[in-house]
């Protein structure tokens, strides 16, 4: 569902420029408006939310999906925690879509969709991981690096019930804006991945907006 956002850049407390390939993590709290902006198009924003208190409590994409009727996320969806907790509500959407069905690329998953030597390409759980062990004071770790929702990309479901990586339907320009409902921890790889076409093989930069 497209729905056009009412805040405007010019008064937003926070902005700041995410390069691709690199990490951006925030506490959002409850209230608080969080927009990840598309710069270029077709650029994935791979993105993880935990209670800010509690990381235990994070995103949880079967609970959201459970809840919403729907494995799409769009202005109105509610992303429910894994206590059954409302997170943050979708206020605005200029892409129409995005998935959390498709998780995030990893060596692994380089090395079983491309190839074997692909295997050590710079990945979203690696930006994840030197994101948590630059940040000690989360105490978290590898462990806590779980459902993901993949801001901006599509990832189409088939007839039979699998997964398709289509080419992008956001474009330079488009938005996606989250309302805090509890204080959150917001946990963004800028994806770097260099072999997928649906962003011409060239990463971009995202921009993170919030409104108090």
């Amino acid at each position: 569902m497209i729905r056009e956002s009412t805040l405007h850049p010019d008064s937003a407390a926070f902005r700041e420029t995410v390069p691709a390939g690199e990490y951006f993590l925030k506490v959002v709290k409850a209230g608080e408006t969080l927009r990840i902006l598309d710069l270029e198009g077709n650029q994935a924003a791979d993105t993880l939310f935990y209670n800010a208190h509690n990381p235990a409590e994070r995103y949880s994409a079967v609970d959201t999906i459970r809840e919403q009727g729907n494995v799409y996320l769009t202005a109105g969806s509610k992303l429910m925690s894994s206590e059954n907790n409302v997170m943050l509500e979708i206020t605005a959407d200029t892409c129409g879509r995005h998935d959390t069905l498709g998780g995030a690329c990893a060596a692994e998953s380089n090395t079983t969709r491309y190839a074997l030597e692909k295997k050590c390409m710079h990945a979203c759980r690696d930006s994840w991981l030197v994101a948590v062990t630059k940040h000690e004071e989360l105490g978290m770790s590898k462990r806590d690096i779980t459902h993901n929702i993949n801001f901006f990309m599509n990832v189409p479901v088939t007839p039979e019930g699998g997964l398709t990586f289509a080419d992008g339907i956001s474009d330079a320009g488009k938005y996606v804006e989250l309302r805090a409902v509890m204080d959150v921890l917001v946990m963004i790889s800028n994806c770097p991945q260099l072999n997928n076409p649906c962003n011409a093989y060239n990463p971009t930069p995202i921009e993170v907006l919030v409104w108090n």
